[in-house]
C-alpha cells in the first residue's frame, strides 16, 4: 500500500474511533487555525445595530482563578460602521464583548 493511502486509512480509522465531541473539538481546532472570516451581528429588536467583519472566532471568557465560564463572549473584528458588509477605509479591527443575553448572530461571511 502506498504511504499516502496508508496515512489516509489511518486518519479515517482514528477519526472514526473519536467521540462526536472529540471530532467537534478537532474541527474547531482546524477552523481556529485556518480562520472563518466570520460576521458578528448585534440586534436591538429586529434591527442590526452593530456588525463586526473578519471575525476569526468568538471565545467564551473564563474566570481567572476558578476557570469557570463567564456570561459573555469576546473576539476581534473590523467594526462595520456603516453596516454595508464591507471593510471600508477608516474602519479598524477592534476588540468586542457581548453578553450571553445579547441578541446576536455569528455566521461565516458570504463574501
Amino acid at each position: 500500500m502506498k504511504p499516502v493511502l496508508w496515512a489516509a486509512a489511518v486518519a479515517v480509522l482514528t477519526l472514526s474511533a473519536c467521540t462526536q465531541e472529540q471530532q467537534n473539538q478537532l474541527g474547531r481546532g482546524i477552523q481556529n487555525w485556518t480562520g472563518t472570516n466570520g460576521v458578528m451581528e448585534i440586534y436591538a429588536g429586529d434591527k442590526v445595530v452593530r456588525r463586526f467583519l473578519k471575525v476569526d472566532k468568538v471565545s467564551t471568557a473564563l474566570g481567572t482563578t476558578d476557570g469557570a465560564p463567564r456570561a459573555y463572549r469576546y473576539g476581534y473584528g473590523v467594526l462595520d460602521e456603516n453596516l454595508n458588509m464591507q471593510v471600508d477605509d477608516g474602519e479598524k479591527k477592534v476588540y468586542f464583548e457581548i453578553s450571553d443575553y445579547t441578541q446576536s448572530v455569528f455566521f461565516e461571511s458570504p463574501r
